[in-house]
Parts: structure tokens; sequence; C-alpha cells
């Protein structure tokens, strides 16, 4: 398959789900348009019945039984394998998210490059962590193996589909478990081309793919054979998921929303084009719709002045909206009218409340603007600590911007919070670091925010309502085990027990 990234009209794909290694059609199918251009229909995609489901599940169960046996040298070449033909088709796969999910082109390769960064980390590391430890000692001998668990249900988000899938496939399979992978409704394409693409290197059944609606979702969250559930998305969809899976127990991993505040101490150095640069695109990047955007701006009130004419011009340097497609645009649109719905909702909301709404960049293509589900990124000023678009998780192009007055209250404000997924404190680096260490998330970064701060390498989860557990880092591999501990101890019998 070829895409013409020029031309207005393109042929529509068609993605089918993946069971036991063979794409199976369903009855009906949905359209996936083009955010930038909605008369546009990307592709369509099934809607797999909950039939459907249960059967990848079962397939997904007898391929474990085979492939948790397999040596970890073997699945690390399947997977090296499917990265190179991943890197292979990197131009086609990037032009398809592009038009289905509204990011730029840059940001669609930058999406690729942090996946297959996470999957060469997998291969290189998957062996060292997984090895099986045996220690000698005074009471005899301890053996600790990392199992694999089974089936493991994959539920992947929109907003970083391809990213997000594989973050849960590449350590599953590695470890040793079969998958079942949905992907988004709203960026179903791409996702599931890339999961097409790394099964063709797996035995039948590994890997498989659906898509559908919620009694998929219940399926997967409710059969007795899937024994884990990866999830990335909104804390209140986790909330169904935990009650679902109650019934049979399931081990999690949920990353979940957050709403990641950036503080700028006074030590703060306004004048660094740089690190302002740095702070539009760790609120505007991918239209803001990433979980780990900085959503929440505080200021010491001693550069606030400063801080924000400075910001105004930054934005304005960086910001150009348009199409997807276009090499000038750093901003798309947003992904869903939905989306685009909720968030104008809270800027108006914030306008109504007597917020200052100030828009940022420039709209490169007035017609194409208004015919897609486009929105002119915004500032808003003067709101109140606990206005909807402050406390709430926007993942959308607006940010507030709020003044502090000393260190112990923006702490309070951070952390008050029912989130806590990244965060960000800007200054000095022993200042920041001081006030990072106070700060309730999963990761706060030093004078950078969100995506650029990210290092695959260490663990990544959040505190409170942000979710369980860890992705990434060696935490990230070994979620997909469980420990096994065996003891051989010298003393067979308990020495107080009587003959």
């Amino acid at each position: 398959m070829t895409i013409q990234a020029d031309q207005d009209a393109v042929n529509a794909i068609t993605v089918e789900a993946l069971i036991n290694g063979q794409n199976v059609t369903s009855v009906s199918q949905l359209a996936k348009e083009n955010p930038a251009n909605p008369t546009e229909i990307v592709g369509y995609f099934p809607v797999t019945t909950k039939e459907q489901a249960a059967q990848a599940i079962e397939a997904a169960a007898a391929a474990f039984q085979t492939w948790k046996k397999t040596d970890i040298q073997e699945r690390v070449t399947s997977m090296r394998q499917a990265i190179d033909k991943i890197r292979a088709a990197e131009n086609e796969i990037v032009h398809l998210l592009s038009r289905e999910h509204g990011k730029p082109l840059y940001d669609a390769h930058g999406e690729i490059y942090v996946s297959l960064m996470w999957m060469e980390f997998v291969c290189n590391e998957a062996e060292a962590a997984l090895q099986e430890q045996v220690q000698e000692h005074d009471h005899g001998k301890t053996i600790l193996s990392y199992d694999p668990i089974g089936v493991v249900a994959a539920i992947s988000p929109w907003n970083y589909p391809i990213a997000l899938s594989t973050i849960k496939i590449a350590p599953a399979l590695l470890a040793g478990n079969t998958i079942v992978l949905k992907p988004s409704p709203y960026a179903p394409l791409a996702a599931a081309k890339v999961a097409d693409i790394i099964a063709s290197e797996f035995p039948a059944g590994v890997i498989n793919v659906v898509h559908g609606a919620a009694d998929v979702g219940v399926e997967l969250t409710t059969n007795p054979h899937v024994a884990k559930i990866a999830f990335t998305g909104g804390t209140e969809t986790a909330k169904h998921i935990i009650k679902a899976a109650s019934d049979t127990i399931k081990d999690m991993t949920l990353e979940l929303g957050g709403n990641d505040a950036a503080i700028f101490l006074g030590s703060f150095d306004v004048e660094d084009e740089r690190a302002m640069r740095r702070i539009v695109i760790s609120n505007f990047l991918t239209t803001g719709q990433i979980c780990m955007i900085a959503k929440r701006v505080y200021v010491h009130r001693s550069i606030y002045d400063q801080f924000v004419e400075k910001y105004i011009e930054a934005a304005n340097r960086w910001i150009r909206i348009g199409d997807p497609f276009d090499p000038d645009t750093t901003v798309g649109p947003v992904n869903n009218l939905k989306q685009r719905e909720y968030v104008l909702s809270l800027v108006e909301d914030a306008k109504q409340r007597g917020a200052k709404v100030i828009p940022l960049g420039r709209i490169l293509d007035q017609k194409r603007f208004d015919e897609g589900y486009y929105l002119q990124p915004t500032l808003v000023l003067d709101c109140d600590v606990h206005d909807p678009i402050v406390v709430e998780e926007q993942f959308g192009p607006t940010v507030p911007i709020l003044q502090f007055d000393d260190v112990e209250q923006v702490i309070r404000l951070h952390n008050e919070s029912i989130y806590g997924l990244t965060s960000s404190v800007w200054g000095k680096e022993e200042d920041a670091i001081s006030v990072a260490r106070q700060l309730e998330a999963g990761t706060t970064m030093i004078n950078t925010a969100a995506v650029q701060g990210l290092d695959v390498r260490f663990p990544f989860g959040g505190f409170k309502q942000s979710g369980i557990g860890r992705e990434y880092g060696v935490e990230g591999i070994r979620t997909y085990t469980e420990q096994h501990v065996i003891n051989v101890p010298k003393m067979l019998d308990l020495p107080y027990i009587p003959e």
C-alpha cells in the first residue's frame, strides 16, 4: 500500500481483526475520518463481536501453552525482525497515522521513534531482566524466577496509538505471554497495521487484534482466561475496568489521566529563549493531547509579568496551526469532535468566570482550519486555582498560567490534585530538585517537561488516580511476569516440632 500525502483524496484502507493468525471479517464496519478534513474517510475498521473477542482470547490461551516454553533468544530474534519491518515501513505508517490522528508528520515520526526505541530497549534488556536468580545461603538455596503471567488484554488509547500499543506488546511477548490488543476506535488503523507487522514474525495466536464497542471491552476484562489487563486511558474508564475484573482478580497495569503541573521558581531565567520554547512545546505538542503534557503552569509572582510576555512571544514563534502534511505545521487538529467540544467548553467556562483568554500562534490556512476539528491554542490568565480549566485534565490546546507566592503554597496546590502522573520544576537545579522531592508524581522533570524529558530506560507511571504500576524501564518488562520463589532449605524440618 502506498499513501500519497500530497493528494486531497486518498483511497480508504480497511483493517480487520486478527485472530489466531488469520484476518477475520466482521458483519459491520466503522469509518475513521481525517480530523483535518472530516469529509475524507481514511479507512474502515471492524466492529468485532463479543464472540470473536472470546475466540481471540481462546487462541491466545492456546498459543500461550507453547509460547511460554520458547527460549528468550528466540523471542528476541522475532521481535528484532519485527522492528526491522516497522522501520522499513515507517513512512507508510507515519502518513497513515497522521491522516487518521491529525498529528503533524514530524510528530508522527516522533511516535515511531519512541516506539522503536522502547522495543529495542526491551530486546536488549529482556534476557538480563528475566534471568532467574539463584542464591546459596546459610539456610540452603533459593531460586527466584520471573514467569509469564498468561494472556494479556491490552487496551490502547487514541493519542499515541502506536507507542502505547508497543509499550505493552514488546515486554508482554518477550516475557513469554500472549496478547489480545484492542486499539481505540478514534485511532485504530495505524496501530492495527503495526500489530499486523509484529504478528507476522510470531506464531499464530501469540498476537491477536480486536476492535469494537463496550461489549468487546467487557469480554477482555471479564474473561477468566485473561490473566492481566494493560490499559492506558481515562481514569473513569479505568474504574469500570477494575470493577469488571474484580470477580477474577486480574493483574493490572493502568496508566491513566494526569493534570501535570509545571512550576517556575523565582530563580528561573525568563530570558532563556530555549527554555521558553521547551515549555510551549510541553503545552501544545500533539495539540495538547498527551497524558504527560504540562496542563497547568504556576509562576512565581516575582517573574510572572515577564514570564507571560516571553511565553506569548515564544508561543507565537513556534505555534503554526495547519494541515498535518504541511511541513510548516507544528500544531494540527484535535483528534475528534467530542474532544474538541470538551476543550471548547472548558475555555468558554473560564471566560464566563472572568479569565482572560489569549489566542496563540498563526493559522496557516483559514479554510482548512474552518473545515477540520481545529482549535487555536489559547493561554488562560487570571483564573482561580480551583476553576475547572485548572483542576480538570483539558487534553487539548489550552493552558492556564497562575501566580504563586511561596514554595509551600505551590507544593500544596500541586499535591491537592487527584492526579500525580508527571510534573516539572524550572529554575536553579538545586532549588528545583529540592521542590521536586516534595511533589506527588511518578516522574518530575527539571527544566523541561513532557516527552522532552521522557527516558524509556526508567519506570513511568503515576501516583493516586493517575494509575497503578509502572511501564518503561526494567520494571516495564517484569510487570508482565509473576515472581516465582523456589526454596530448597538445608533443614527440612522445623527445629521446635516434637517427634
